[in-house]
């Protein structure tokens, strides 16, 4: 019997969140599993995201953009050529026509049901058509959490016995490489010399960012006299701020252009730097599939803020201070606790540390190819 011909689209490899879920799970197979054939579909720049693959590993280039017109006429021929058995798709978006079996991850459901803003209405009709089909088409699906699971079943009418729950978890590296040796210096190139809090991540509506600059407001503010705090900053990293006028206004709104500094994108060693030495990771999302920056953050030492809604509770429970995200003052009060209360920091610390090392990418990894096997 030929070995199990498996492919994974790999076209998001290198971005965050779930370039990082692709990057661990591709690693992980290729230590767990020598019997089978793994096809990666993308390019060899997402390619060079790996460790160095084993010879059961081949690439199958393919440069057209997931959920194009192109991917769902032309990449099944593709897979039929390639003779596919099992195809998993990281996210929703999967070919109009599958001729294997279909496993999926969702991650979360944003994209789908709360369309970026200026989307055109064909658009976001085409994309919930797309997942519909998908999701009904699917052999099995992954969920990142059981909010997830219960949010598939609840809007797409999923049977939930079709949806396995596999975690999301701090990469690798993260826990086992020391922090640049240049770390002050980095700092110094981002003019960073004041303390700081710090959000990271993409920026979206559900990110709940403009109540988060409002928040930190009032805590500067009240922390103005204070003799260490009176400096403090908030960090964000993640898209250019010119991207987003909401924000601008916001920062505008609360006069503190001087205290809100939008860094976009930066490489993920100076991202550890920024991560190990902030006051306080702040995530108060109004929704998460999972929720992988304040983890991040946890294995890093720092004490996480973040909301008491959709997945958060779950996936941090006691290892992060939980707040309502649509309440300005209590997030303010949380961002002041976090900073000003020794205790509670010393708890959150060691409790995030152990919460981050209590996810793991080679069991997940584990539960993917027992599935691959299962829809076979």
């Amino acid at each position: 019997m030929r070995p199990m011909r498996v492919a994974i689209d790999i076209r998001r490899a290198g971005d965050y969140g779930l370039g990082t879920y692709i990057t661990n799970i591709v690693n992980q197979l290729a230590r767990l599993d020598s019997d089978s054939q793994y096809l990666l579909i993308g390019t060899k720049r997402h390619l060079a995201e790996f460790e160095p693959l084993p010879r059961n590993f081949h690439l199958i280039p393919y440069p057209h953009e997931p959920g194009s017109l192109h991917t769902h006429l032309h990449l099944p021929f593709v897979l039929r050529e390639a003779r596919v058995d099992v195809l998993h798709m990281p996210w929703f978006y999967a070919p109009a026509i599958v001729p294997a079996r279909l496993l999926l991850t969702v991650h979360d459901l944003s994209d789908v049901l709360s369309p970026p803003a200026g989307a055109p209405p064909p658009l976001q009709t085409g994309r919930l058509y797309f997942a519909r089909r998908a999701l009904r088409r699917a052999d099995h699906i992954f969920a990142v959490s059981h909010a997830s699971r219960r949010e598939l079943a609840r809007n797409f009418g999923v049977p939930e016995e079709k949806i396995s729950v596999i975690y999301n978890a701090v990469d690798e590296r993260l826990l086992k490489e020391a922090l640049p040796r240049d770390a002050d210096r980095i700092l110094e190139r981002h003019a960073v010399n004041s303390p700081y809090v710090l959000y990271a991540g993409n920026i979206k509506p559900q990110k709940n960012l403009p109540r988060l600059i409002e928040a930190f407001a009032v805590v500067k503010e009240e922390l103005r006299d204070h003799s260490e705090l009176g400096q403090l900053k908030l960090l964000v990293i993640g898209e250019a701020l010119t991207r987003h006028a909401d924000l601008r206004r916001a920062v505008t709104r609360v006069r503190l252009r001087d205290d809100v500094r939008f860094l976009g994108f930066v490489p993920q060693p100076v991202l550890r730097v920024f991560y190990a030495r902030a006051r306080a990771f702040l995530f108060p999302s109004l929704y998460e599939g999972f929720g992988l920056p304040p983890l991040e953050a946890m294995a890093h030492g720092t004490p996480v803020l973040t909301s008491n809604v959709s997945s958060l509770p779950e996936v941090f429970s006691d290892a992060a201070l939980l707040v309502n995200p649509e309440n300005v003052f209590e997030i303010a009060r949380g961002i002041r606790q976090i900073l000003t209360d020794p205790e509670l920091r010393d708890t959150l610390i060691r409790n995030g540390y152990e919460r981050a090392r209590s996810y793991s990418w080679e069991r997940s990894a584990q539960l993917v190819r027992e599935a691959y096997r299962g829809v076979m």
